[in-house]
């Protein structure tokens, strides 16, 4: 394992290139499939990926060793399969493409869910905090249309018909003032209540070790 993580280390930075790219002729000529295999594994990829090197690689005439491939990518997936790996790919809202052996994945996938459930709980937090500002900001830029809107009411070169059209509007804004004050308020107490499941979730979690 340590001589594969050498490999790893040395060569892979900068022979590999990502799943969307194309690998270039020397890269392909110079590749250690093996190496690249267990990269992907430990990144937690699914065997699909072969293909892309592969189809990238005959366009510059060299045949990928699947053969190699398979067996980095096998000891990859060992690294890539446990808990703490799950925990940190479910924490970061990652999705798991069903690559662990099965010896390794009822541990792996009890670690994610554990993970998962807490990226959850924390966008619930970050949702309610998103759109408390956004209600936030609309009510700041009604309330300074609002105070336009009176100093245009009081000037004396404001015609009659303007400020019965001033009126109108300001009762209107004064309306939207009232509902988002309201929603504002709905979420603040959604937000408390979205934090006290994330702290009660995070003193669980912390019995995991993770």
């Amino acid at each position: 394992m340590n001589n594969k993580l050498a490999i790893v280390l040395t060569a892979i930075f900068s022979l590999l290139v990502s799943a969307c790219s194309s690998m270039g002729p020397e890269e392909c000529a110079a590749s250690d499939w093996s190496a690249i295999g267990y990269e992907d594994g430990a990144r937690g990829l699914t065997s699909d990926y072969f293909a892309n090197h592969r189809k990238a690689c005959a366009k510059h005439g060299v045949t990928a060793d699947f053969r190699a491939y398979k067996e980095g990518r096998d000891e990859g997936l060992v690294e890539f399969c446990q808990p703490s790996r799950g925990y940190n790919l479910g924490v970061n809202g990652g999705r798991y493409a069903g690559v662990c052996d099965a010896a390794l994945e009822e541990e792996f996938l009890d670690a994610y869910r554990v993970g998962n459930e807490l990226y959850n709980l924390r966008a619930n937090v970050n949702g309610a905090n998103a759109r408390i500002n956004a209600r936030e900001d609309e009510l700041e830029r009604i309330r300074a249309s609002i105070r336009q809107k009176q100093a245009q009411l009081i000037s004396p070169e404001t015609t009659t018909e303007t400020r019965v059209m001033l009126l109108a509007d300001l009762n209107d804004l004064s309306e939207r003032t009232g509902q988002l004050e309201s929603e504002i308020e709905s979420l603040l107490i959604e937000r408390t209540r979205h934090e006290e499941e994330l702290a009660n979730y995070q003193s669980t979690v912390a019995a995991y070790g993770f």
